[in-house]
């Protein structure tokens, strides 16, 4: 729903217009959180039954859209994640835009520190996998830790209250931002198939259609919905995953309010506030309850065990020595400031948290693996690290101190002046 529009005569407070789009945001993807938790147990519950074949027959379902050239078939599972998760990254693609233009990443100091943040939550994970899987079969799922699920993190670290300040809230969520925009990077550059170089010409004309729409002034959704859809298509079909369209298109979506300057909503907030609900309430549940149904049973398979420990290490203690390390260094050569009222235990804390991959783990599982094997290694590993740092990191930031620290070494607790 839209953020009420404010009168002339009564201006928002500048602090309110900033935060007013963090805290709907937060609010909707922490109770998103709890949502794909249970669609994600209900989908191991039902994997795991006597009615698991029933999971397998419906998400192998083929389904047809559209006639003779037009035509376009794929399983039910690959409908989720080319199709409704490319509504997903189109939602990602608006909050990166957003938070780029007027938010935590507006500005080179206020973005260092979540920039840092996320640089060594992505590059440690990766790091630390393959140490177990350099050269070996499961080398291709490097990118898997290197992922952050906002809505799980979020439902965490709201629930802790008052405990965790809304500064660190915040930078939370601004490195998860920045997280994804690492792991659409990463998709487009290392997880793309045989590119078709004629499909790509048909989207990078769309794309220049949309940047044409956007500098004529067009505020209506309908040209940027048909050239995103020919966006879409055309992307699918070069090789380069489909997903990746849709932070394309957001990146053409207006930014500018369509009223006057002192108006809360432009094109780019009204899609997001439509889109969010959709994509928290419907399209994650949804894309959980397909891909989170990994079997416990059979063959693992040679090179499996060193894949689901590869994620553990990655994702639990990859990112938080990664994200609070990066902090630091960014802090301590005068990048950034540490978040107001937060100290260094709870961006430890903060990092563990990190580690709930999640959503974007299982979504580069699917792309790294077509070993049916080694994808079931790669989901336990991404659900067990992901249960572990949800409770790690609510346990450290329930016990951390809630007196700031010195910007000194991660951990180290201010000297008290005698």
């Amino acid at each position: 729903m839209a953020s009420p529009r404010r009168t002339p005569s009564a201006p928002p407070v500048i602090a309110d217009r900033i935060l007013a789009p963090f805290k709907q945001f937060a609010a909707v993807e922490a109770s998103a959180g709890i949502l794909l938790f249970a669609f994600a147990v209900v989908a191991l519950i039902w994997a795991n039954s006597g009615l698991g074949v029933y999971y397998e027959q419906l998400f192998g379902t083929y389904v047809t859209v559209g006639f003779g050239a037009a035509e376009l078939s794929k399983p039910l599972l690959l409908w989720v994640n080319d199709g409704l998760m490319a509504i997903f990254f189109l939602l990602v693609g608006l909050e990166i835009k957003r938070e780029l233009l007027s938010g935590e990443l507006s500005s080179p100091r206020k973005a260092a520190l979540p920039f840092f943040a996320a640089a060594g939550g992505m590059a440690i994970p990766a790091g630390l996998y393959l140490t177990l899987n350099l050269g070996g079969a499961g080398e291709s799922g490097w990118g898997i830790p290197m992922a952050t699920d906002i809505a799980f993190a979020l439902a965490v670290i709201t629930a802790l209250g008052s405990r965790v300040p809304l500064s660190l809230k915040v930078f939370l969520t601004a490195v998860a931002i920045v997280d994804d925009l690492g792991a659409v990077m990463v998709i487009a550059l290392f997880y793309t198939s045989e590119v078709s170089t004629q499909a790509l010409m048909v989207a990078a004309s769309a794309l220049v259609g949309l940047i044409i729409v956007n500098r004529a002034g067009f505020k209506s959704f309908l040209p940027y919905a048909i050239l995103g859809a020919v966006l879409w298509v055309a992307v699918l079909k070069s090789g380069v995953h489909a997903t990746v369209a849709g932070v394309l298109l957001a990146m053409t979506i207006p930014a500018k309010p369509d009223t006057d300057p002192e108006g809360w909503d432009s094109p780019l907030e009204k899609l997001e506030h439509a889109l969010l609900p959709w994509v928290s309430y419907t399209i994650l549940p949804i894309f959980a309850l397909a891909n989170a149904g990994v079997t416990f049973g059979g063959d693992a398979g040679a090179g499996a065990g060193a894949i689901t420990w590869g994620i553990i290490l990655g994702l639990v203690v990859g990112k938080p020595i990664g994200v609070a390390i990066f902090a630091w260094i960014a802090v301590r050569f005068g990048f950034a400031d540490l978040p107001a009222g937060a100290n260094w235990v709870q961006v430890w804390g903060v990092g563990i948290l990190c580690g709930i991959g999640f959503t974007m783990s299982l979504f580069i599982g699917g792309l790294a693996f077509d070993d049916p094997a080694f994808l079931r290694a790669a989901k336990i590993g991404i659900l067990g690290a992901s249960a572990v740092a949800g409770v790690l990191g609510a346990l450290l930031l329930l016990r951390a101190p809630s007196a700031p620290t010195s910007a000194g070494a991660p951990g180290e607790r201010e000297a008290v002046a005698g």
